[in-house]
């Protein structure tokens, strides 16, 4: 099978071939020409020159930093130990547990809270990357009249004021809030001001799944399915509760040769989610077909009629039925008809007990029909008072232009938001809610499971935590803390009980008030209303979050979150148009070209991205991108879809029939997937068949032999290398990549981690992004190498080349191998890169003299060279700013140093941690144990698909993990190099027909 990562690669396009494997920097011989990604001959050699010159300057004089000592030292702050904080991360319907950790009072790193039995250690990318957004200096840092700075003592005084003298309805606009506490908070105000109404909204609403439901989100259970339909649902990258799904899920797809037996999952859904992309039968559709195809299942599975069994629809049926109980279906829709089918199924595979039996969700609460009747009480002139609270239904509201118009129309608007962004901007009062890292709050994500967050640092700013505010314009003068307190005397009743809640971060209990109850519709209803539906003509449009920036876009400013490339087009920096392959060469787009898309009387305009797997007839836009008032690395970056939604009746739908003009401008996306292509060489990922699996395990992995005089040896057998003897320890790394969904979790931890710089949308388009390891995503042709003896060589290998309309992908995590016999490490001229007792490539910085001549003869192209001082080259102080203040600089790693211009860098497999645990443990006279040391990438998994540990203990995971699957699953990738890296890759196995999916059909 051949593999390719986009289809400027597959195609061999030019501009591809010309940097594909580009080691230097183009130089223009004239002034005259407009390339961004070269620069003039002259201007190489004047830079190079004050360079040198500058450097013999600095050197003269070393400046002059005073520091001021504790008089008194807090007894648990050391400077050389990083203490660790139990809290809780919830944005939108992201909810995590974590522990922050902090140095000489500085949060400067989260990890998941292993102790969660909701997310089990997991983290987010967001939460991964939320300790950013604390030193964020676009916050705002006081409080504000008319947006101008203001005493709290005034805000206070005049907002009470005015308060009691509104007449007509006060209201409370928020996203879900899940914090009870809180929720009590707004009732006391409400019991101040009773006219008083609290509307919560989600900007990407779950809405029709709550009124399918009863008011309640159910408690679905991935762990127990062996049988997952989804229609258009990407629990693993951003429905609902993507960490704790993404960890169940896996549960079902981890094979060994004790268990041979996965899951099987079928996906119908328009644009190639992270969800379709770890699926076994993924079909694409149109936007107005999933009402039919939830229809259709509906009929089959309750025996009202059938579909075609050779369809994967059918199949899907089919085998729902014959799993009953261990069956689930979930829907991504916003469509009230098609969740109450969804649910209807559900009860009658009879899965209330088993898959869909867990306790209820309460991430998501947001009421569409309530939220659209405020906006038009706004605008009638019914509304006396209106407060958001983390709310910015201007930007990520599809009726945020009658948001904006009702504001106006309103006596009396407050902001509690943390900035005056496009909300807050318009309204009288700004009264910034404090970080959630300098509250104090408590969560319940689940009925019945509750979660702490503490501060883990003085507020920086003259904030003041909203629920404090609402307490005080109540005349309740509390803080918020002994107000939280006094809410948990009946469930931690003495000081032992809550110290305890507090430490652990998470406990069982629930303090939390009954949903109010919503009304749906019968399942007959919904099946009359759907079965008479006409398709949509015209081209459609799918509207989807990321599971890096959220629809909100809350975390627009978060420069680690921008530059995290999406799971599927690794593209940065902004939003796009996703088009089929098909539809682009019919009208001749090419990628980059500017599309203006219209829909509801409004337009945008964005680049063509060509993305295969997408359903013909469509295309999508990501949700969240276009903030205008987000700050200096947020704004201006993408294009707001949220307009072009379908809202009717009160509802939101996330789709719509929408008019597409090609302007004649280019723009070119930021992507990340090809800059190290590793194409055309040997088997750099592998994959098979459970059925194969079963049939025998061995089968399952091509490995490699070379031609010897004593005939065909195992690459590793013939070498003219002296090998290493680890005498101590031996570290290594095993990834499973039937675990790895693609999420990009660790990539965003192992950037907070190492101080890795972010370089901007322009360097990431000259190739220069510099983050320390990737996720290669590859998809699959549909032709097979089995097809030579029917179809021949020639023939097969040009049908290869045609990109298939519905790939299959695979997810490879790829950071430097740690090779035993490491090609970079011969080439160095000053033995910069050299291999350690223990097995590690090391870097050693201050000897590295940029010659790159390591990053040349890397076979993984691991390696990133530091072009510029991104701590101190104003070209990067809007997306590097936090390298740049002494506010941004709190959240570096005293651990690991800052890298400076002219260095090469790359993984180290956290030496620092490594050397930490070894310090501990010699401290105790013992030798490290298995789990004590674990790199940041493998901390901050989700689904445990990263395995670190010393191969020379027989007893860690990882050993015992090398020999069950040697011979099996094990490989390293391009292993006939015999480079013989300590990174070992299990071959990933799906639960399908082929290894390959079959052309698109209809469902």
């Amino acid at each position: 099978m051949k593999y390719w990562k986009g289809i400027e690669e597959l195609e061999s396009a030019p501009e591809f071939m010309q940097s594909a494997f580009a080691e230097f920097m183009p130089v223009k011989e004239s002034h005259e020409s407009s390339d961004a990604t070269s620069a003039p001959r002259r201007d190489f050699l004047k830079l190079m020159g004050f360079g040198v010159g500058a450097a013999v300057l600095a050197s003269c004089e070393t400046p002059v930093k005073k520091a001021i000592p504790y008089l008194n030292k807090p007894e648990e702050v050391d400077p050389a130990i990083a203490n660790f904080y139990a809290s809780t991360y919830f944005i939108g319907a992201d909810y995590n547990a974590v522990l922050v950790k902090t140095r000489d009072g500085r949060p400067i790193k989260l990890e998941g809270n292993p102790e969660s039995p909701i997310t089990k250690g997991g983290l987010s990318p967001r939460a991964q990357a939320a300790v950013l957004s604390l030193y964020d200096g676009g916050r705002l840092q006081q409080f504000a009249i008319k947006g101008k700075p203001a005493e709290m003592k005034q805000v206070d005084q005049e907002i009470r004021t005015k308060l009691a003298g509104t007449t007509g309805r006060i209201a409370i606009v928020s996203p879900t809030i899940i914090s009870p506490s809180t929720k009590k908070a707004i009732a006391e105000f409400a019991a101040r001001y009773p006219n008083t109404s609290h509307v919560m909204y989600d900007a990407h609403s779950a809405s029709a799944l709550l009124q399918a439901n009863g008011g309640v989100v159910p408690g679905y259970d991935f762990s127990k399915a062996s049988v997952i339909v989804s229609l258009g649902a990407d629990f693993l990258g951003s429905w609902i509760s993507p960490v704790e799904y993404a960890r169940q899920y896996v549960a079902t797809r981890k094979v060994s040769s004790a268990k041979r037996s996965m899951s099987r999952h079928f996906q119908f859904e328009t644009a190639l989610s992270l969800s379709g992309s770890n699926a076994d039968v993924r079909v694409p559709i149109k936007p107005s077909e999933m009402g039919a195809t939830a229809l259709a299942l509906y009929n089959a599975v309750t025996g009202n009629g059938g579909a075609d069994a050779k369809t994967p629809l059918g199949k899907a049926a089919a085998e729902l039925k014959a799993a009953g109980s261990a069956g689930l279906v979930v829907s991504g829709s916003n469509d009230l008809a098609v969740q109450t089918l969804v649910t209807a199924i559900n009860q009658a595979l009879g899965n209330g007990a088993t898959t869909t039996g867990g306790a209820p969700s309460n991430v998501c609460q947001g009421d569409d029909a309530r939220m659209a009747a405020l906006v038009n009480d706004m605008n009638n002139g019914a509304v006396g008072a209106v407060v958001f609270y983390n709310a910015n239904p201007v930007f990520n509201h599809p009726l945020g232009a009658k948001v904006k118009s009702g504001i106006a129309k309103v006596p009396l608007t407050i902001s509690l938001n943390d900035r005056l962004d496009e909300t807050g901007i318009l309204c009288q009062y700004a009264a910034p809610d404090n970080h959630w890292l300098e509250s104090w709050n408590d969560f319940e994500p689940k009925r019945g499971y509750l979660s702490i967050a503490q501060p883990a640092i003085t507020p920086l700013f003259a904030t003041r935590q909203a629920q404090e505010s609402l307490l005080h314009w109540a005349g309740n003068n509390t803080t918020y803390y002994k107000f939280l307190r006094a809410n948990w005397r009946g469930i931690t009743p003495n000081d032992a009980a809550w110290d305890k809640a507090v430490h652990d971060g998470v406990m069982m209990g629930s303090a939390m008030p009954a949903n109010p109850a919503m009304t749906g519709m019968s399942a007959a209803a919904a099946a009359s209303q759907l079965s008479g539906g006409a398709k949509a003509s015209g081209v459609e449009l799918a509207l989807y979050e990321k599971g890096g920036l959220s629809a909100s876009g809350t975390e627009a400013n978060n420069p680690f979150l921008q530059e995290l490339p999406d799971a599927i087009s690794k593209a940065t920096w902004g939003n796009y148009i996703a088009v089929p392959r098909k539809m682009a060469i019919e009208q001749k787009w090419e990628q980059g070209d500017v599309l203006k898309v219209t829909a509801n009387g409004y337009s945008i305009e964005l680049p063509v991205l060509i993305q295969p797997g997408q359903a013909n007839g469509t295309v999508s836009i990501a949700l969240g991108y276009g903030r205008t008032l987000a700050g200096k690395a947020g704004d201006k970056v993408g294009e707001n879809a949220a307009p072009l939604a379908m809202t009717a009746s009160g509802g939101i739908q996330y789709q719509n029939v929408v008019t597409l003009e090609k302007t004649g401008a280019t723009s070119p996306i930021a992507q990340t997937q090809t800059h190290q292509t590793l194409m055309d060489r040997r088997p750099v990922v592998q994959e098979s068949t459970l059925a194969l699996y079963v049939k025998d395990p061995k089968k399952v992995t091509e490995y490699e032999k070379v031609s010897t005089p004593d005939g065909l040896q195992s690459p590793n057998k013939v070498s003219l290398w002296q090998d290493y003897q680890y005498n101590n320890h031996h570290w290594g790394m095993a990834i499973d990549l039937n675990s790895c969904i693609g999420c990009g979790s660790c990539v965003v931890g192992c950037q907070t981690e190492n101080n890795t710089a972010v370089v901007g949308k322009q360097q990431v388009i000259n190739r220069r992004e510099m983050h320390w390891m990737r996720i290669d995503r590859y998809y699959s042709s549909d032709t097979h190498k089995d097809s030579f003896d029917t179809k021949g060589k020639v023939a097969t290998y040009a049908a290869m080349e045609d990109p298939s309309e519905n790939p299959q992908v695979i997810f490879q995590p790829m950071m430097c191998q740690q090779c035993n016999h490491a090609p970079c490490e011969t080439v160095c001229p000053v033995l910069a890169t050299t291999h350690s007792s223990e097995g590690l490539n090391q870097m050693t910085y201050n000897r590295c003299i940029g010659t790159r001549y390591c990053a040349n003869n890397c076979p993984y192209k691991v390696r990133r060279f530091n072009w510029f001082s991104y701590y101190s080259n104003e070209k990067f102080e809007v997306v590097n700013g936090h390298m740049f203040t002494d506010l941004g600089r709190m959240v570096l790693n005293p651990d690991v140093t800052v890298r400076a211009r002219g260095v090469m860098e790359k993984c180290s497999f956290c030496v620092q941690r490594i050397q930490l645990g070894k310090l501990e443990a010699k401290k105790q006279k013992r030798r490290p144990r298995d789990g004590e040391i674990v790199t940041a990438c493998a901390q901050s998994c989700p689904t445990e698909a990263i395995v670190f540990g010393d191969m020379k203990d027989p007893a860690s995971r990882i050993s015992q993990l090398l020999r069950r699957e040697d011979g099996e699953r094990a490989f390293h990738s391009l292993e006939s190099i015999n480079v013989q890296p300590n990174v070992t890759y299990l071959t990933k196995i799906r639960n399908a027909e082929s290894e390959f999916f079959a052309p698109e059909v209809e469902a």
